[in-house]
């Protein structure tokens, strides 16, 4: 079962803590409790509660069946966990996150058993021979979740860096590669055309799975749709003719940093590698965002990216700001569908 009838997987909590699974109407309580967290760490807010009830209602997610909510007993939230599950069902990602005024009581724990319990419920969907894991994200900073989820048998699989560049003068109007344009995206007749590009970009990313277009193109839809920091006016495309070589897509709202834009997608097609684009379009990022009144701008990277982007983004000059960390817990044994190597 993998619909609303699904039984919810019990949570054991401490005296005066309830739970429950979270609907749209709790997205502003869901940003408190997360920028609460995110500025114990950082010292800055991190989200917008609009962000959160956009990812919420993406078709993909079942807030019934996928969600918790940690209710303290002034009815604020202590903790939250969310499984982000979609075809082919094989790595699922999971969000959680302990309240700063509540943690060390055994929430985390309570969050990390129920969303291991949710996966287990969810195997079924998954081809019988794959390899079936959990995925969490985390700060380096947050050394507590790290060791929580260390205790739940999650295993350190890969680094992830964010990194930056200050405009201490406007950056110049890059010049694309001979043959090759560089324009806004036009949304509506070039949606398709962005799409597969994107899929085909990221198929040479590690742990990439190929999933439906159908539910790729939905889910962007949707988020060009509603999502609050969505901006197809910073989408770009490198054309060689009527072909996209390359994509490169921005966004000048960031919660964490207002006077920063935040790249969150560039890639190049295959046959159009090793000539410049990538540079070409993320120096196009960066002159736009400055247009757009920035003084940085910022990206997250594989710390051992498969097609070298790391270094890309150094010889533009960017710098390692932050480091994030993957950890995978596996649920089954079998073939994995994610991306190891370029072939």
């Amino acid at each position: 079962m993998t619909g609303s009838d699904t039984p919810i997987p019990p949570i054991h909590l401490p005296a005066g803590y309830t739970a429950r699974p979270v609907t749209l109407a709790d997205a502003e309580a869901a940003a408190d409790l997360e920028n609460a967290h995110h500025s114990a760490l950082t010292g800055r807010p991190g989200i917008e509660a609009g962000d959160i009830r956009s990812d919420w209602s993406q078709p993909t997610m079942n807030l019934a069946t996928n969600t918790l909510a940690v209710v303290a007993a002034d009815g604020s939230f202590a903790g939250i966990a969310e499984l982000w599950d979609s075809a082919p069902h094989v790595h699922n990602y999971v969000f959680a996150v302990v309240h700063p005024a509540h943690q060390g009581r055994g929430i985390g724990a309570a969050l990390a058993g129920w969303a291991e319990a949710r996966g287990r419920q969810l195997l079924p969907a998954a081809p019988a021979d794959a390899r079936v894991i959990l995925r969490q994200f985390k700060m380096r900073d947050d050394t507590a979740a790290a060791a929580l989820l260390r205790q739940q048998g999650y295993a350190l699989a890969r680094h992830n860096l964010r990194m930056m560049i200050d405009f201490t003068q406007p950056p110049p109007r890059p010049i694309p590669p001979d043959g090759l344009v560089i324009r806004p995206f036009v949304r509506g007749p070039e949606d398709h055309a962005l799409i597969t590009a994107v899929r085909e970009e990221f198929r040479d990313h590690w742990g990439e799975v190929e999933t439906p277009y159908e539910q790729d193109y939905a889910e962007w839809q949707h988020w060009m749709d509603t999502g609050p920091t969505c901006d197809p006016s910073l989408f770009f495309v490198a054309m060689d003719g009527a072909e996209v070589a390359g994509t490169a897509l921005c966004q000048a709202k960031w919660a964490e940093d207002p006077e920063s834009g935040w790249i969150f997608g560039l890639g190049v097609r295959r046959p159009w590698r090793r000539r410049g684009v990538a540079l070409a379009l993320l120096q196009h990022c960066f002159w736009a965002l400055h247009g757009r009144g920035k003084r940085r701008a910022r990206l997250g990277v594989d710390a051992e990216s498969l097609t070298g982007a790391t270094r890309l983004y150094e010889k533009a000059g960017m710098t390692l700001e932050r480091q994030f960390d993957f950890y995978e817990l596996e649920l089954r044994g079998g073939k994995d569908l994610g991306t190891q190597v370029v072939k």
